[in-house]
């Protein structure tokens, strides 16, 4: 699932690639998918995007807009984004094709859900693609201590730690997969209230945020994803699945995987107290 670094990377990957190339083929939905997300019919993206160049690509916290001049192309949650010079390294099933002129291709294929929306610049009325491109990314200047902690005073104070950082779109772009990380390196259990933590545990994981994702980015995204040439991260998730049952690199306690909240959370209860 793309979140805030893998939409770094591979927005920094497209712009080297595709900017300044100019659309001839464009194949939307050719595999109907139950969970691929389309703005209006795709069979529109054709006479919407042929002809169009890539004047640039912007991320907007865990959306990648890919702007064709008046048409924007928003790519976002597990949508798995490949470009290649190959047509035979083309899957037989994806969602959307695109043709460059200079015969090199861009194509997304989808397991989960993803959304793959192209529509004219202004007419795209999403709550979440709103709060995504308003609210400051944790990478930014913006992103302070002080807007940091203006985050929990509008909300219920007998929430989790993870619900508080990865619902809501309080922070767009950070989900599920760089909580576990973000909460370790904090030392905060994914289910404690954020009613009980102190004024030094709330900015340790304001530093945890910034750092982690950092981190996660410079090392071209975490190791459970690809980039755009299918290449795999090299930030080694420490709380991940691959790691349950195994020993915790900070104490030597055994990780631990629960279900909690929609999804599976990973922790060291010796590290992560609860």
């Amino acid at each position: 699932m793309i979140e805030i670094p893998e939409a770094l990377v591979i927005a920094k990957q497209l712009k080297e690639t595709i900017v300044n190339k100019r659309i001839c083929d464009v194949i939307a939905n050719s595999s109907p998918h139950k969970f691929a997300w389309f703005y209006g019919d795709p069979i529109e993206y054709k006479p919407r995007l042929v002809g169009k160049t890539i004047k640039s690509v912007q991320v907007h916290g865990s959306r990648i807009d890919v702007n064709a001049e008046d048409i924007i192309l928003d790519l976002c949650e597990g949508v798995n984004i490949r470009y290649t010079e190959k047509i035979s390294n083309i899957p037989k099933k994806h969602q959307l094709l695109i043709k460059f002129c200079d015969d090199t291709y861009l194509y997304c294929t989808i397991q989960m859900y993803g959304g793959i929306f192209a529509f004219e610049k202004g007419s795209f009325d999403n709550i979440y693609y709103k709060m995504a491109q308003e609210k400051p990314s944790p990478i930014s200047n913006h992103f302070t201590l002080k807007y940091f902690l203006n985050l929990f005073n509008d909300v219920k104070q007998t929430i989790s730690t993870k619900a508080f950082i990865a619902t809501e779109q309080r922070i767009p772009g950070l989900g599920n997969g760089c909580l576990q990380d973000i909460l370790f390196a904090a030392q905060l259990h994914p289910k404690r209230k954020i009613n009980t933590l102190t004024n030094v545990d709330k900015e340790l994981l304001f530093k945890s945020i910034k750092s982690t994702i950092a981190k996660m980015t410079n090392l071209g995204g975490r190791d459970s994803e690809k980039d755009i040439f299918g290449e795999k991260g090299r930030y080694n998730v420490i709380m991940g699945r691959k790691n349950v049952n195994q020993a915790c690199p900070a104490c030597g306690n055994i990780i631990k995987k629960a279900s909690y909240l929609g999804g599976s959370i990973y922790y060291c209860d010796s590290c992560q107290p609860l």
